[in-house]
């Protein structure tokens, strides 16, 4: 028995039945790619250009800041630093500069005025300091002026940042007051936010001259700052408890405040680390969608899949047509992908005032992984299509 004749709307037909798969199924299937892609990318996109604004501010503030302080005993007591504490460890070689601040007896508040109940202190913390203060940890005034040698010793006080907002000081000006102990204090300057000592944010800072004449503070250092050369900080490290308590090296405390934030970008890249695997849960379930969609285009397609085998179509080129079809579909979702973790990334840094930043490792890694979702999902279909026998699939011509 001779086979039937194709006519040339039939082939057409047929041909075209690849074309009428379902538009909806394929967009969420592409779409389930890309949302994976994106988070995986975002969170990579982001987490860079956080480190790169922490990067930036450390080249700023620099990363050869360390401080000193008295330690507690095993009763809890705080163990005062000598006074000439900051002589000795200026001393030392590749020491810098150093400046030491000390907090005013117990029992000093800071308020906006005398009205204020003693309970509210707001958290502000009155401190006598230095005058190289900020120099040495790199602090810098927002409004007004620092101290100098002659108001350092009047009742002028410098505010940090929160401690003005506490205050509800926004400039400063002759006129502003705030009361210090008994004594009110015309406020000369309003410091920037300092992210490396974030301590002087809540602080008011007085001369020593001052903090000796109206509260008769004995003016023990609580906290020495220093810098040291860069390639020096850890052999100053060592030296630095012997040489700024010699009677009890083991009652100081030494540590480094860019530590701090390196550790806070750690915690930061372990929940991140959480981000990654949500991100590749969303991909696999986006490989999922591709590999349904690829299944029911293999039984709609039934028809084209048997007129081709019915030219001299192997199953092998069957296999490759489907395979490749899958690993289209993943890819563009992996595009897509790209391009929202794109402008995630961009309009986040915008918001936060970071330098954005996407890896190129990270883009490569996930259009890497898009395609190997994608010969995955795509595999068993191309294989079940290639196995169709060409009379089966044409019964429904």
């Amino acid at each position: 028995m001779k086979p039937a004749r194709l006519s040339l709307a039939d082939v057409l037909r047929v041909g075209g039945a690849g074309l009428r798969t379902r538009p909806l199924r394929v967009t969420l299937s592409a779409l389930g790619i890309a949302i994976g892609v994106a988070a995986m990318l975002a969170v990579v996109g982001i987490s860079s250009s956080g480190r790169a604004d922490l990067q930036r501010s450390l080249d700023a503030l620099g990363t050869n800041l360390l401080t000193v302080e008295g330690a507690q005993t095993g009763q809890g007591q705080d163990v005062q630093l000598p006074d000439g504490s900051v002589a000795m460890v200026e001393r030392i070689g590749p020491v810098q500069n150093a400046a030491a601040v000390s907090r005013l007896p117990d029992g000093i508040n800071v308020y906006r005025n005398d009205h204020i109940p003693d309970q509210q202190t707001n958290g502000i913390i009155p401190v006598a300091t230095d005058l190289g203060l900020p120099v040495t940890v790199g602090a810098s005034i927002a409004k007004g002026a620092w101290l100098n040698a002659a108001t350092a010793t009047y009742p002028a006080v410098v505010l940090g940042a929160d401690a003005a907002t506490r205050l509800g000081i926004l400039v400063p000006d002759p006129q502003v007051l705030v009361q210090i102990g008994n004594q009110q204090f015309t406020v000369v300057g309003i410091l920037r936010p300092d992210p490396l000592v974030p301590e002087l944010n809540s602080a008011a800072l007085i001369g020593r001259s001052a903090a000796a004449r109206y509260f008769a503070s004995p003016g023990h250092p609580t906290t020495i700052y220093l810098r040291a050369d860069d390639d020096q900080v850890e052999a100053v490290r060592q030296v630095l408890a012997a040489t700024a308590n010699p009677a009890a090296p083991y009652l100081v405390a030494i540590s480094r405040p860019s530590d701090a934030l390196a550790a806070k970008i750690a915690t930061e890249r372990a929940f991140n680390g959480l981000l990654l695997g949500l991100g590749a849960v969303a991909l696999l379930v986006g490989g999922v969608g591709v590999a349904n969609t690829m299944v029911i285009s293999v039984l709609e397609r039934r028809s084209e899949i048997g007129l081709r085998r019915s030219l001299g179509a192997t199953r092998g080129q069957i296999r490759t047509q489907f395979l490749t079809e899958s690993l289209m579909l993943a890819v563009l979702g992996g595009v897509g992908g790209v391009a929202l973790s794109a402008i995630t990334t961009i309009g986040y840094a915008y918001i936060q005032r970071w330098p954005p930043v996407l890896p190129a490792w990270a883009v490569g890694s996930g259009l890497a992984a898009t395609a190997i979702v994608g010969v995955i999902a795509g595999w068993y279909p191309a294989v079940r299509a290639a196995r169709l026998a060409p009379t089966e699939a044409l019964v429904s011509i």
